[in-house]
This record gives structure tokens, sequence and C-alpha cells, in this order.
């Protein structure tokens, strides 16, 4: 770990040239409508992600989510207009309203939307609710959950429950949060590790769990157990973060470094953790001995996955491209590997990760992190 973090004002340097990297070389008009943007997830890109005929619902629900980010740092008419215009082109492209099929998705858009209303005063109550609803009736205690993966699917997982208790809990449906977080708790924890399995089929008998461990559900976790602790204060969301706090850094980083790493839909997993450390960073409440050390616990990992995430990225024209493992050096992307596809209900990695939109809201999201976290003096 660096002797000396950088200041609040060189991670809010690095966070603008993450935010300009993505700018230039991902947002562009969607279908030359005016009053659109919206990202190509490719870069460099082909012909059918030019069109938007790939275009990856919760990708965009994230680059919504770093926008409002960037806009907390500081509001500008430019940042509240892109918000204004990615809100727009999301809706539009979708086709079908404000849903689709996947829950962890939609709990992702809502959480953006509802961010940017509460921060920045970009109106969504309409969509807010509507996204809300869906996830509040997907409760379903009688099938083994849990809410599920995504409509009709018999797999009851983290990434669905995690961001939708978040949501819930700060849409005033705090009962249901509890529910989710106590069901993640009971069902999901890894007993040896302490870390926070996939998912479970709980129809299927003894061979239900997935077993697979992922940063994404740590970092849900995370944030779902910090928004308890501040809204519900029973004792056990505390208790829970300090226990996984401990988990990650024990399991899932390299001197301090998040280790893991990917494209394609995993792109964003590491970012989500980033950004879910932050927030236990800056707003876990009390002050016990065991709350102190989850703060500085999870502000460490932050910064110093960031330092390396920076000292590992490319520079391109002048703008950075950050790699798909923050403990590696980045690679540039061409078009002769494969790309990012769509299969099985995932968004599987191009050749090289760091072509993938995913990978580079990762960094831009650690970047903004790493700001919130020094700014409370960390």
């Amino acid at each position: 770990m660096p002797a000396v973090s950088p200041t609040v004002d060189l991670w809010a340097e690095r966070a603008d040239a993450a935010e300009a990297a993505i700018t230039a070389r991902h947002l562009t008009r969607l279908w030359e409508l005016p009053g659109t943007r919206l990202a190509v997830v490719g870069w460099p890109s082909v012909r059918r992600e030019r069109l938007f005929l790939t275009w990856h619902y919760w990708w965009q629900a994230h680059l919504i989510d770093c926008v409002v980010d960037a806009s907390r740092r500081g509001a500008t008419g430019v940042r509240r207009t892109r918000l204004v215009r990615l809100i727009r082109a999301h809706r539009i492209r979708n086709l079908r309203g404000w849903t689709n099929s996947y829950y962890d998705d939609m709990a992702w858009l809502g959480l953006a939307l509802e961010r940017a209303q509460r921060l920045h005063q970009v109106q969504n109550q309409g969509a807010i609710d509507i996204l809300t609803g869906v996830l509040y009736d997907a409760w379903a205690p009688d099938r083994g959950g849990g809410i599920p993966w995504c409509v009709g699917s018999d797999f009851y997982n983290t990434p669905a429950n995690g961001p939708a208790g978040i949501l819930l809990a700060r849409t005033g449906k705090l009962d249901r949060a509890v529910q989710m977080a106590d069901w993640i708790d009971g069902t999901l924890r890894d007993p040896e590790t302490g870390l926070i399995f996939d998912g479970t089929r709980p129809m299927r008998g003894p061979d239900a769990l997935d077993r697979e461990i992922y940063t994404y559900c740590q970092g849900v976790t995370l944030g779902l157990e910090t928004e308890l602790a501040i809204r519900d204060g029973a004792p056990r969301h505390a208790q829970r973060v300090h226990r996984l706090i401990r988990a990650v850094d024990e399991h899932l980083t390299d001197r301090g470094v998040v280790n893991r790493g990917g494209g394609g839909d995993g792109g964003l997993f590491s970012g989500i953790l980033a950004r879910q450390l932050g927030v236990v960073a800056v707003a876990l409440p009390g002050d016990r001995d065991e709350d102190l050390r989850a703060r500085a616990g999870a502000a460490s990992i932050v910064l110093t996955s960031a330092e390396a995430a920076w000292a590992n990225r490319l520079e391109v024209d002048g703008l950075p491209l950050f790699g798909s493992r923050w403990t590696d050096p980045a690679q540039l992307a061409g078009l002769d590997g494969s790309i990012a596809a769509f299969r099985r209900g995932t968004v599987r990695s191009s050749q090289i990760a760091e072509r993938d939109l995913s990978v580079q809201l990762s960094g831009w999201m650690l970047m903004e992190a790493a700001h919130r976290v020094a700014g409370a003096g960390f």
C-alpha cells in the first residue's frame, strides 16, 4: 500500500479522465435521434454495436450511475444534460418500457434513476415506481427465494437480491429489504470463508447451491447490509459488514488490490465491489472498534486498488484505458479477435477484455470511489 494517498483533487482529476475516455470513445446519439446519448459497448466497435443492435441494458444503467457520481463531484449543465439524454435513450432503446426480463438489470436501472432524482433532481418517479414494484412482487419464499435471477427462472441469486434490496430500502420498502438481506446471509454465505455464493436452485435438492465466488456478490451484499445498518439499525447488519470486509480482504485481494477481473458482464463485477466498499467506508454507522476497522479496511482496499489500476492503465490519445484486472497491465484491443457476445443470459467477454465498455466503467467506478473515500479523510 502506498505510504501517502493522492489528494482528493488528484482523484478528481483521475475520475475526470475516466469520464472523458468513455465520453470520447463510447457515447453517441441513439439512431441519430436528437436529445439522446447511449454508449457503444465496445472500443474499437463493430457495426452492430454502433447501430445499437447490441446495447446491454445493465451496462447502460451503470453508465448512468457513473454520471451521477461525476455530477456529485461537480454538478455542471453538461453532466445534467448527459444524464437526461442517457435516461431518455435507455427508455427508447429498451422498446418495451423500463423493464426487461432480468431482475438484476432492473434493480441497477432503478438504483441509477433513484440516485439521479434524489441527488440531481432528474425526475423519473414513474419509472422508479414501476421498477420497485416489479422487484417487490418477485419475492418468492414459497419456492426457496429470494427473488429469481430472471422471469421464469428457478435460480435465486445474490446479484438480483442485493441491488433489489438496496433499491427497496431506499424507496421505503424496508421490511422486504431486510428479508432479502436475511435470505442472502442464511442461504448463500459460505461458512468456511465468510464470502457470499452466487445463488441457489432450491427446487433441485442437495446440489442446489452455485458455490461460485464473484466480487459482484460481495459488493451488493456489503451495500445492502450497510443500507440496513443505517436505516434499520439492527446490530446484525453492521456485524455482517464487519465479517464480510475481513473475508474480502483475506480472500479476494492481493497486497490490498482486488485480484479478480474479466470482461463481458464480469467486467463490471470488481467496479461494483469498489463502489460498495466506498459506501461502507463513508456511510457505515457506529463508533465501535469493529465499525472503525471495517470502514478503514474498506477504504484501504478502494485506495490501494485504485492506485494499482491507475498505474497499470494504458494511455491512448491522452486518455486512460483500464485493465480488466487491476493487478496487471492493461492491453490494447483491436478487431482481430472475438468480441463480447450474449449467450445463455450473460454477455461473454471479448478476447481482449479491455475492449468491453463494462471494463472501462469499472475503472471509472473505482476512480469515483477513491475520490469519495479520500474526501472522507482516509
